[in-house]
């Protein structure tokens, strides 16, 4: 565990959005790696904002960045009647396993709050565990890009 883990606006860190655009590149390189079609630094750029989706939230660990994740209107084309979706959570690998990624999760919670929304939704298909530990609820299983992702929903 961090001694000191908070949970900010990335609004208020625009200093941060370098490297977390160096994190993104590396941990989803078929999207926003080179020549990919994702672009990392506009995608956080636009979770910029505190008071309109997507917003995005950093957390810290005793004062030094560790992670990333945003609420966002879209995530599942084929589940456009879903939203919004808790997504690009992440979180640097030297600060797993130490409560992180759960109060990134229980920040993108209380950022839906504040806008108003009654449930929201999360896909992975790696951190289900983390999902159901935090009582978000499985809906569904789908095939997306080829890959099998599970979708969740919480109720706020």
């Amino acid at each position: 565990m961090c001694n000191n883990i908070h949970i900010e606006h990335l609004a208020k860190h625009p200093e941060s959005l370098p490297l977390l655009r160096v994190w993104f590149e590396r941990e989803w390189a078929s999207y926003y790696g080179a020549g990919a079609v994702g672009n990392a630094a506009a995608d956080l750029r636009a979770y910029a904002n505190t008071d309109a989706l997507p917003v995005g939230i950093v957390a810290f660990c005793d004062q030094q960045l560790c992670g990333v994740a945003a609420l966002k209107a879209d995530s599942i084309a084929s589940r456009s009647d879903l939203g919004p979706w808790a997504g690009a959570g992440f979180v640097h690998p030297s600060f797993r396993r130490r409560g992180v990624g759960a109060r990134l999760l229980a920040g993108v919670e209380d950022v839906a709050r504040e806008l108003g929304y009654q449930i929201i939704y999360c896909a992975t298909s790696t951190s289900a565990s983390l999902l159901e530990r935090n009582a978000w609820h499985l809906m569904e299983h789908i095939t997306h890009d080829g890959e099998r992702i599970a979708i969740y929903e919480k109720k706020m």
